[in-house]
């Protein structure tokens, strides 16, 4: 990683053409400056005028907004994604060149993205614009945090390029992105909604619990579909507004390729990097909200005592800890979970603190804790076979992580719930609860039918 400290475009982009000549190589050439404050999500639909992919990741509690225009690199893994994902990640970062002289999370060269959540199962044509894993590196970069606001332009060039020509484009993109309209489209209405075989999932939560009573697992976590058909194409801008208004403590993500869009908002954090910090969160157990603050405590106060809830947040607590004692030292744990309200529902919350250890990155962690207790089941091999052999739905991206990292070792991702895919005037939403011994499929199917709301309620239900 080369950092340097011009600041005219065209000078950095002439360095990173010599650099191209001499090296053979294509380097990534990326420059961050502040700019004054611009609405992102005002930033993501002025985005679509350019007719390139747009991703947006927001931590609402955070204040921090990413939003990324284009593709100045694609880093797609189909098999051995994590590992390669790392090594073709590292390479590009040592061959980089640099000006970023903020130390703001979310500047410099940052990738967004995420992956499947079962890398051996055969996508459907549903998913068909989403491999298996795939970060993006936008061309255009707005990064939010806090009261400030900064522009990121990362390029890849070659030995043939002309400076000047590039500088050129690159501002004349610059000027169209920042002249935003300063208002949204109205989002359609919903036109009807179709559960996708609610008879068939009910029979295999039944069969799940038989299986689980066998002792041949302890949890499975099955999710359905829901689809629906819009009045008009939905307006992903919109759609992201709504959720970041609505959706408090929560990660609202949209990614989107050839058109497609995957979109959510998902209170479940995998991983947090600042440096060598890291953070974990256990989200496991769910309730609703009440419709007072008398009964929203007692609904609370129920969930804490819960066996069933209890049981299934501590599956996940102690395989997060598990999973993070091979990559971390001095991690904290808290006894007891506490609750963590969402404007819908309410879950138990426990987070796991821990220090990074030297030779390891966020990407060990992903690849160790997904897919966590709370997606997936205990024990893991056990669960996803069944999900593989029992579960109609093809769930793409749907329970896996997604989320950033930046060539400063700061990143986050959370795990992709409260979420569905967007094709034009259609969408596919998800959602999935944990089955255990015990477990009723009517209790169960209503408990999908509350963690639908999130999306149904933005996309006009």
């Amino acid at each position: 990683m080369i950092e340097v400290s011009e600041t005219s475009l065209q000078s950095m982009l002439e360095k990173a053409v010599n650099e191209a000549k001499i090296n053979h190589t294509s380097p990534l050439m990326s420059m961050t400056k502040e700019i004054k404050k611009i609405d992102p999500i005002l930033f993501f639909e002025a985005a679509k005028k350019s007719a390139m992919d747009r991703t947006f990741w927001s931590s609402t509690a955070d204040n921090f907004t990413v939003v990324g225009v284009g593709s100045a690199y694609d880093l797609i893994a189909e098999t051995n994604r994590i590992e390669q994902t790392e090594a073709v990640w590292k390479k590009l970062l040592d061959e980089a060149i640099i000006h970023n002289p903020y130390e703001t999370p979310g500047t410099g060269i940052l990738a967004l993205g995420g992956m499947s959540f079962d890398p051996t199962k055969q996508k459907s044509v549903l998913w068909k614009n989403f491999p298996h894993l795939a970060f993006t590196i936008p061309k255009f970069m707005l990064t939010e945090w806090e009261d400030a606001c900064y522009l990121t332009m990362n390029i890849q060039v070659g030995k043939d390029d002309h400076p000047l020509q590039l500088a050129d484009k690159l501002k004349r993109t610059e000027d169209m992105l920042l002249n935003t309209s300063g208002y949204l489209p109205e989002e359609p209405d919903i036109d009807k909604t179709e559960e996708v075989a609610p008879t068939e999932w009910k029979r295999t939560v039944k069969y799940a619990t038989d299986f689980i009573k066998e002792h041949s697992a302890d949890k499975i976590v099955l999710a359905r579909e829901r689809l629906v058909r819009l009045t008009d194409e939905a307006v992903v801008s919109t759609t992201l507004n709504k959720l970041t208004d609505t959706q408090p403590n929560s990660y609202v993500f949209a990614f989107e390729r050839a058109g497609d869009c995957f979109v959510g908002a998902s209170p479940e954090r995998l991983v947090k990097q600042d440096k060598n910090d890291v953070l974990s969160t256990c989200l496991a157990g769910t309730a609703p909200r009440g419709k007072t603050k008398a009964e929203d405590a007692r609904i609370g106060t129920s969930l804490l005592h819960d066996e069933k809830n209890r049981r299934e947040h501590d599956f996940v607590v102690k395989m997060i800890r598990q999973s993070m004692e091979n990559f971390c030292s001095s991690i904290d744990v808290p006894e007891e979970p506490v609750i963590y309200p969402l404007k819908n529902l309410q879950h138990l919350y426990t987070p796991v603190n821990a220090t990074l250890k030297e030779g390891y990155s966020i990407f060990d962690i992903i690849g160790e804790l997904h897919p966590t207790p709370a997606l997936g089941g205990v024990p893991r091999n056990k669960s996803l076979a069944f999900i593989r052999e029992h579960e109609r739905v093809d769930r793409g991206w749907y329970g896996a992580p997604v989320g950033w990292l930046d060539s400063n070792r700061n990143g986050e991702f959370a795990v992709a719930i409260r979420s569905g895919l967007i094709q034009g005037n259609q969408a596919s939403l998800f959602a999935g609860c944990g089955i255990v011994k015990d477990s009723e499929p009517e209790a169960e199917y209503e408990e999908t039918n509350i963690k639908f709301m999130p999306m149904l309620s933005v996309l006009g239900g």
